[in-house]
């Protein structure tokens, strides 16, 4: 699932990289996952597509709408 706000402004203008099936593979085969603070959840992968380099992937506190996406520059390769 994919909020308003991650269609609208993330794909719509400030990542449009950050296509629904990327950020299904990350949530479908993560490194890694975070729970934060909050309840949102952090899924972190290397993606072959940005030449590996590592894209984070946050979810509402339901672990599955979409809220935001990026590749993550403190990412250790």
């Amino acid at each position: 699932m994919i909020d308003h706000y991650f269609r609208i402004d993330i794909q719509g203008g400030k990542r449009p990289e950050m296509t629904d099936a990327i950020c299904e593979y990350v949530m479908a085969h993560p490194d890694r996952v975070e729970l934060q603070a909050d309840g949102r959840r952090r899924y972190f992968r290397a993606v072959p597509e940005f030449g590996g380099r590592s894209v984070r992937v946050i979810t509402l506190e339901d672990g599955e709408t979409v809220h935001n996406a990026f590749l993550d520059r403190r990412a250790k390769r």
